[in-house]
């Protein structure tokens, strides 16, 4: 469990991270689905995958909340590097994501908070397609965080 302002800086990481299984053709297939965070700081955390807008993703998260009930954002990315909405209740967060693929394997990311750069991200897809690993850079801090994600 952990506290709403925790999850922030989680689901900006998350989001990015489940971009890569779907970037290119080559795992077109791979990363829709199930995934769940195995990291120690997951902390129960799991996402859907769905395939939506022109080719791109809707990813939806479920988040437990310390003393809450679960979180629930959502994030329609079209997969080309534009930045898209988080959504939560159908309402936007103020959350923008987006991503660029450098090759079938690694990626690099971005999320904005209010239009302020709040977290970067390096990612890095296994060979199987069943693995995903990214390394967050939270703000101005630089803070690093590794979250591994592992398909259902």
């Amino acid at each position: 469990m952990r506290s709403a302002t925790a999850v922030t800086h989680i689901v900006f990481g998350a989001a990015f991270l489940s971009t890569l299984a779907w970037s290119s053709a080559a795992h077109a297939q791979i990363g829709v689905g199930e995934w769940a965070r195995t990291d120690a700081a997951g902390g129960g955390m799991t996402m859907t995958v769905a395939s939506c807008c022109s080719g791109g993703y809707r990813l939806t998260y479920h988040v437990p909340v310390q003393g809450g009930q679960p979180l629930t954002l959502t994030v329609d990315l079209p997969m080309d590097g534009t930045e898209a909405p988080v959504v939560s209740g159908g309402k936007p967060t103020g959350q923008t994501m987006s991503a660029k693929r450098l090759d079938d394997h690694h990626f690099t990311g971005a999320a904005k908070q209010n239009g302020q750069l709040s977290l970067t991200n390096s990612a890095t897809l296994s060979a199987d397609g069943k693995t995903l690993t990214v390394i967050d850079t939270i703000g101005a801090s630089k803070l690093k965080v590794t979250e591994v994600w592992s398909k259902k």
